[in-house]
């Protein structure tokens, strides 16, 4: 498998786009549009029409064959009964790469099935590696591929990033991909791939792990075509790098109802799973999850073991996040009684001197910057949760000097630390500061606990 190929999605000089519409609110519309920006930093883009001769200011062709320079990639958005045509097309072109955003192929069954594996064979006979059909496609920050039909007006794009996120489905994708722009977090390469008739999970995984841009794998599935050669990819693959795994379609019903999504019958949950987990792979029980331990893997070293501490100004949420460590293979770190002695001295009396840390809601962002400070030396302590209420009167914005500070000298020891927060505005406004400093936060310990999980086991899967 020459996986140098599947480059060319990401790194194309020319696009054309088979279906160029001249109608906004036309699939063939948006795709064109989208790709302008690509358009403008330098890169070809071919709007293919036979009725049009230009297409949002760029000149339009009434085949792709007529098309004077080299054409790269091919998105096509045309009646699924058509594709298998443009195929041969694209080979006479010398197109090395498709992307077939088109639906109606093998999740309606009956002949549609049968007209996905032509293109699959055709695929195969030229060389042709294909995404989708059935999907919204690649989206590349840093070169500006932008396959997908949604106008940029209803749905943000983050920028580069370390983050890579494959999904089979669509909608899915678009919401982790506007979380990412809500929290500053950066993706390095986005694929739909739909019903995968080509390029799959395995090809993705294999090409992204000697990605230098790619630090963690995210992936929704629904189901495996090939299960040996995924869980074999996934096996060498998360030794370098985690992969997060949420997999829709374990129950009978679920199922049923992704066999009509992307075609590919879900169910065998017990034995996915075991093979998830001997594979490496990092399960995720819901998108949030996914999510959450993306986001904390892409900001935060993996965690060198499983001992947590904890400080807060409130003890709600901290108290039902040690409910949560036990089932997330986590535990409480036993403080050295030279970290008690240095806490106790600074300390008001008041505050009980144990981990996790009460700093009660007269605790001020100092008192906050003396303990975590402390716990960080302590070397029983492998991780920090840091939970706030910043509503309370003693806080103030200064909380975001002093968190800068500790995540510098979390970062040179190499233990993370996660922030639990919740509220309104004000509240939001300074978790989006952590984030721009490199601090995840969370808006209850149960995501907070699933995100230091991830930590905590991508450091495993290395040994």
């Amino acid at each position: 498998m020459d996986l140098s190929q599947i480059e060319g999605f990401f790194k194309p000089k020319s696009i054309a786009v088979i279906g160029a519409s001249t109608k906004p609110g036309k699939i063939g519309y948006a795709v064109v549009e989208n790709l302008l920006e690509f358009h403008e930093r330098g890169g070809k883009v071919y709007p293919i029409n036979p009725k049009a001769d230009e297409i949002l200011g760029l000149k339009a062709y009434k085949s792709i064959l007529d098309v004077p320079e080299n054409v790269d990639l091919a998105v096509i958005v045309i009646r699924s009964e058509k594709v298998p045509a443009m195929i041969d097309d694209c080979a006479k072109k010398g197109v090395k790469n498709i992307v077939i955003i088109s639906g109606g192929f093998k999740e309606l069954g009956g002949k549609y099935r049968d007209l996905e594996a032509e293109i699959a064979e055709r695929a195969r006979k030229y060389n042709i590696r294909v995404i989708g059909p059935n999907c919204i496609g690649v989206y590349y920050p840093r070169t500006k591929v932008d396959t997908f039909f949604q106008p940029k007006n209803r749905m943000l794009r983050p920028g580069p990033g370390n983050v890579a996120f494959l999904t089979q489905s669509g909608t899915y994708g678009i919401i982790l991909l506007e979380w990412s722009v809500m929290d500053g977090l950066g993706v390095s390469k986005f694929v739909s791939y739909g019903n995968k008739v080509d390029v799959d999970e395995a090809d993705l995984i294999l090409y992204l792990m000697d990605d230098d841009e790619t630090k963690v794998i995210g992936i929704y599935l629904e189901g495996l075509g090939d299960g040996r050669k995924f869980f074999n990819a996934a096996k060498k693959v998360a030794r370098k790098k985690p992969i997060i795994v949420l997999r829709g379609g374990w129950s009978e019903l679920a199922a049923r109802a992704a066999l009509s999504h992307t075609g590919f019958l879900g169910g065998k949950g017990r034995i996915y799973e075991a093979a998830f987990k001997q594979s490496g792979i990092i399960l995720a029980k819901n998108l949030e999850e996914l999510y959450d331990m993306a986001k904390a893997l892409s900001k935060q070293p993996a965690a060198r073991g499983d001992k947590v501490a904890m400080v807060s100004n409130g003890a709600g949420p901290m108290v039902q996040a040690v409910d949560y460590l036990v089932d997330a293979g986590l535990q409480l770190s036993s403080l050295t009684e030279e970290t008690k002695e240095r806490l106790r001295n600074a300390l008001s009396p008041f505050v009980v001197v144990d981990n996790p840390v009460d700093l009660t809601g007269s605790a001020t962002p100092r008192e906050y910057e003396i303990v975590l400070d402390y716990l960080l030396d302590d070397p029983e302590v492998d991780m920090l949760f840091t939970f706030f209420v910043h509503q309370n009167a003693p806080m103030s914005e200064d909380i975001v000097g002093v968190m800068d500070n500790i995540a510098k000298k979390a970062k040179k020891l190499r233990k993370p630390i996660l922030v639990g927060a919740a509220g309104g505005p004000y509240t939001l406004s300074i978790n989006k500061k952590m984030e721009e400093l490199g601090i995840p936060t969370y808006p209850t310990p149960e995501r907070l606990v699933a995100a230091a999980k991830a930590l905590y086991l991508a450091q495993l899967k290395k040994l």
